[in-house]
């Protein structure tokens, strides 16, 4: 019931098509047309001009958000470590308990 078939391959019939020849075709320049001259668009945003006091706002703002950002990082870090250093002592500690049932 579960035994496992193997399918055959079906054998080739003989008849097979000849593979078929792309011959290149020659390349017909277009009718050259002279180069039209570009015309300014008027945008339809309004253009950005930003005060020395706004350079300085911004600059303020991208220092607060790299800060902030570098002491969350930080922070993980920290408690990481904090984390390791812990599990390092649980596992001294299970090692001398352990060690201490042997001896006795």
């Amino acid at each position: 019931m579960l035994r496992p078939q193997i399918p055959t391959n079906p054998k080739p019939t003989g008849h097979t098509t000849p593979p078929v020849v792309i011959q290149p075709t020659a390349v017909v320049p277009s009718t050259q047309t002279p180069p039209s001259v570009p015309v300014a668009l008027a945008s339809s945003r309004p253009t950005i001009q930003l005060t020395p006091g706004a350079v300085v706002t911004v600059a303020g703002m991208g220092l607060a958000a790299v800060l902030v950002i570098g002491a969350v990082l930080v922070s993980i870090l920290l408690a990481v470590a904090v984390t390791a250093a812990s599990v390092a002592v649980c596992a001294l500690v299970i090692r001398s308990i352990l060690a201490g049932d042997t001896r006795r």
